[in-house]
């Protein structure tokens, strides 16, 4: 439910002064874009400077494709000899480095937050692009067409893409619902569009798809910050209701696609209104919040390499700032508890330096913020069960065997045991083999190889929905 952090993780170098005399390259030693591989414990990042001269004067734009950041201003660039220092002010860090002989490399580290990092950059022969092969790219075979629709409980205006297969007809339509986090119509994620990928392939197969921006994101009113899981299902269920009236579409045959946290939002919906005919959940939860994502940190510390024992602590700290977080009582006291509690935690974690203890503590005030916020307290306690227990429509669950965010062999279970307490018996359960939790084929599944994939959404995933919806 890219529940994992997204925060950058970059840094630098400070290099000893330039021998006396000598002379700074020209500007066209350093113009154009350089492309490196960021090495933090398990994780690698990729980071792309390009370099502009105007006027004399030389700027840059740092960015981290493979966490979906593109354009971080460069605050200062620097240039001594034949060494150069770019200061990244949004992150705290900075990158400094020298250029090799041959004009192609600089050779040089990132710093950040006192961790140091060696990072060699490479010229590239032209602007750094992703590789998105599945983007949709006119001409389409449908229309499409921006839309606006009210959220009249919360009131809120919701904006999206509605597309609308060629030809006549009262089509089967279906509402696309995001993961956690504010994401736009496209669910874009580290350069990718999954969700307009699916919207692409199902209406040129004879469906009609509605995705909107989630709410205080893009074209969409209202504020994101401060909402729960609850109202994004109320912002679901407005999406529901208007593209159900449309004109184009078959009102009998209308449901819910929901990825990750919207396939727990789906059947919330669907649970409480009987004109939704069926869902669709994408990597779905089937387990309690503070049960999943204890079970998603065990997944990816086990996926990352990390030790035993650092991964045993981290699950018995984790477990008791969620058990902190949920009690009853005065969330401002709560947070309070449960900040005494980190701060101990960390003085009690084997394996770090001394410095990774101080730079884990400044973070602290951060991390409780976030455990803190309305959405997280509600998630940690919101149980699946409750409502697919109530579920009697058609589903069809997804999961890709390398989804680390969301494990199949724990989640599918648990939705099959609440499908069957409500009596349904038109629910279909896949489990892919290779894809991870955005239905990319995967080798690890770790979220820093999210970006690095080529491949939107898998080829398999993509019939599998437009067979079992045309089928109903």
């Amino acid at each position: 439910m890219n529940l994992a952090s997204r925060a950058l993780v970059f840094g630098v170098l400070i290099l000893g002064a330039a021998p006396l005399g000598a002379q700074a390259l020209p500007d066209a030693a350093w113009v154009g874009s350089w492309l490196g591989e960021l090495k933090a414990g398990a994780v690698t990042l990729r980071i792309v400077f390009t370099i502009a001269s105007t006027d004399g004067a030389l700027s840059a734009t740092m960015d981290s494709p493979d966490q979906g950041a593109k354009g971080i201003p460069v605050s200062a660039v620097t240039v001594t000899a034949d060494a150069i220092r770019l200061e990244v002010k949004v992150a705290n860090a900075w990158y400094a480095g020298t250029l090799t002989t041959d004009g192609k490399s600089i050779d040089g580290t990132w710093n950040q937050g006192g961790a140091v990092f060696p990072v060699l950059l490479s010229r590239l022969p032209g602007a750094f692009t992703l590789e998105r092969p599945q983007d949709p790219k006119p001409p389409f075979p449908y229309t499409a067409q921006d839309v606006t629709f009210p959220n009249q409980k919360a009131g809120v205006q919701l904006a999206g893409t509605l597309t609308i297969p060629a030809g006549k007809g009262r089509f089967p339509a279906v509402v696309l619902v995001t993961g956690s986090g504010p994401q736009n119509r496209d669910e874009a994620i580290m350069g990718h569009k999954p969700f307009a990928v699916i919207a692409d392939f199902l209406s040129r197969n004879g469906i009609a798809v509605l995705r909107y921006d989630d709410r205080g994101v893009a074209g969409s009113k209202g504020s994101f910050a401060g909402s729960t899981t609850l109202d994004f299902a109320d912002d679901a269920e407005a999406a529901f209701g208007y593209l159900a009236a449309r004109p184009e579409v078959d009102p009998k045959r209308v449901g819910i696609l929901g990825h990750s946290e919207g396939g727990l939002i789906a059947p919330i919906v669907a649970a409480r209104n009987p004109a939704v005919g069926f869902i669709v959940l994408l990597a779905g939860p089937g387990v309690r919040g503070d049960q999943l994502i204890l079970a998603q940190g065990d997944a990816l510390a086990r996926a990352a390499g990390t030790d035993a024992a650092t991964a045993d602590w981290s699950h018995a700290l984790n477990a008791k700032l969620y058990q902190i977080i949920e009690q009853p009582g005065d969330p401002a006291a709560n947070a309070a508890e449960a900040k005494d509690t980190l701060l101990a935690g960390i003085d009690s974690a084997p394996k770090l330096t001394d410095q990774e203890r101080q730079t884990a503590k400044a973070q602290a005030d951060n991390s409780i913020a976030q455990l803190s916020s309305a959405w997280f307290r509600l998630f940690l306690s919101l149980d699946p069960a409750t409502y697919l227990s109530h579920v009697t429509v058609p589903v069809l669950a997804l999961n890709g065997t390398l989804d680390l965010q969301v494990p199949p062999d724990l989640d599918l279970p648990a939705i099959q045991a609440a499908l069957t307490t409500a009596g349904n018996k038109h629910y279909t359960l896949m489990k892919l083999d290779g894809l991870n939790h955005l239905f990319q084929h995967a080798t690890t599944g770790l979220p820093d190889e999210y970006g690095k994939l080529t491949e939107t959404f898998a080829p398999e995933a993509l019939s599998a929905i437009r067979d079992w919806i045309l089928a109903r």
